[in-house]
């Protein structure tokens, strides 16, 4: 068996199993799956729904359906079958036996873009800590049959092993160095996030189900040149910009890592430092396709994340606010933007935009900027006007109206030792700025004519 590589022709299974709940209908899962593969840049020749009634231990598929996909791999000259399900390493293995073909599974194909696509050092440490959590099995077990091993990531990586045995105490030993590694990464991560708590601008993180739009927004509000295209799993690692909202001078905007259905549980735990940025966040936009028409059950799979991150309860109110970017408003139908407008405008909390057209993308930074402003209050702060450290992070991190030179008693002297800051901060900025030291009073302003 030669190497699998980009441009592949595949056929790609959606076993239907029965009694098996799934949100997505099977046809939406084949779609996605699909897209999956064309994200990998393989050539998709089918796809097919295969309902399976009894799942078969050996092959998953029964043994007539086994055949027909053998047939179908023959007549559209098939390099690969890709299994949108989990396959066990014996069922991969006897699939690739009896098709004479290389097969991937939903797990293994996940892994492979999630390969591809990581760009920081985190992201590589992660995607090589779990694809060595979903390969140790198969590596030393169910590929003895393999003149030579797979290499890199997967069926698409680089030269195998030579030797047919996998040295499992070698990738016991590798596993163990990432853990060390990323545990540094999550606690210069955490250092990060702590630091951040401490400055006084808010964070706004973008969620999402895959290929919702979310860096196309990301580069619509802050202007950078994010990866955006129309592909699953475009963006994977964090990217974090500078934007200024009204009635916010600065704010840090944080595009994450698409959530999909049926994420492999290796890259559920391996990128929970990622997903932690979202926890920090002082408000989540939640973009969704409203283009897809299985928006509704695409949510679903986003809040079953967020409450699994804790950020939702067991009665599914979160504990930060979210507001909804309801994208792709120009590419919906008619009658589907009469349907749902009247939803969008009754709710405050639910923006209509495009995020490609700019459509509807400054109502939601102001909305942003009334959310994380509501708190706010304009207070008079006394200080010594030598506490130069303090009068400039008032300047630098609030909206500061006034500032005047004052007596012991913060009242207008025209040259006292003291200074009198008319100032408006919320609650969060006024209670890190307590933090820096002792010795101010901050009283509650009354607007001034």
């Amino acid at each position: 068996m030669g190497e699998v590589s980009r441009g592949a022709r595949a056929l790609v299974v959606v076993p239907d199993i029965r009694n098996q709940s799934r949100d997505l209908d099977a046809e939406a899962r084949l779609e996605e799956a699909k897209g999956l593969a064309l994200a990998i840049g393989i050539v998709v020749a089918e796809g097919i729904v295969l309902p399976v009634r009894d799942v078969k231990p050996n092959t998953l598929f029964g043994s007539g359906q086994v055949e027909n996909i053998a047939t179908k791999c023959e007549q559209d000259e098939i390099e690969l079958l890709v299994v949108d399900g989990a396959l066990s390493p014996i069922q991969q293995r006897n699939l690739e036996e009896t098709l004479k073909r290389k097969v991937i599974d939903r797990t293994g194909l996940i892994l492979e873009i999630f390969g591809e696509r990581a760009a920081t050092a985190e992201g590589r440490l992660q995607v090589e800590l779990a694809h060595l959590d979903y390969q140790q099995s198969r590596l030393v077990r169910s590929w003895t049959h393999l003149e030579r091993q797979r290499g890199g990531f997967g069926f698409l990586g680089g030269p195998g092993e030579t030797q047919i045995e996998a040295d499992r105490r070698m990738i016991r030993t590798r596993m163990a160095r990432l853990r060390k590694e990323l545990e540094q990464v999550r606690k210069t991560r955490a250092l990060h996030r702590e630091r951040r708590g401490r400055a006084p601008w808010p964070i706004m993180a973008l969620v999402g189900y895959t290929n919702a739009g979310k860096s196309t927004l990301f580069n619509r509000m802050t202007g950078a040149q994010v990866m955006a295209e129309d592909l699953l799993f475009a963006t994977l690692d964090p990217t974090m910009r500078a934007v200024a909202l009204p009635g916010i001078e600065k704010a840090i905007l944080s595009d994450t890592v698409g959530f999909i259905s049926d994420l492999p549980t290796q890259l559920v735990a391996a990128f929970r430092a990622t997903l932690e940025e979202v926890t920090a966040a002082d408000v989540i936009v939640h973009v969704r396709d409203m283009a897809n028409p299985d928006a509704a059950a695409q949510k679903r799979e986003v809040l079953d994340i967020l409450s699994d991150l804790g950020v939702m309860d067991e009665d599914g109110i979160s504990s930060i606010p979210i507001i909804e970017a309801w994208n792709k408003w120009d590419a919906l139908s008619d009658e589907r933007r009469a349907e749902i407008e009247p939803l969008a405008t009754e709710d405050e909390d639910v923006i209509a935009i495009s995020a490609v057209t700019g459509m509807g993308v400054d109502i939601l930074t102001d909305r942003l900027g009334r959310l994380l402003t509501s708190g706010a209050r304009r207070y008079a702060i006394t200080l010594s006007a030598a506490d130069g450290s303090r009068i400039a992070w008032l300047h630098a991190h609030g909206q500061v109206f006034d500032d005047i030179p004052a007596d012991a008693d913060g009242v207008q002297d025209g040259e006292g030792p003291f200074r009198t800051l008319d100032v408006r901060l919320t609650d969060k900025e006024l209670g890190r700025f307590e933090t820096l030291g002792d010795g101010a009073t901050a009283e509650p302003l009354i607007r001034r004519a």
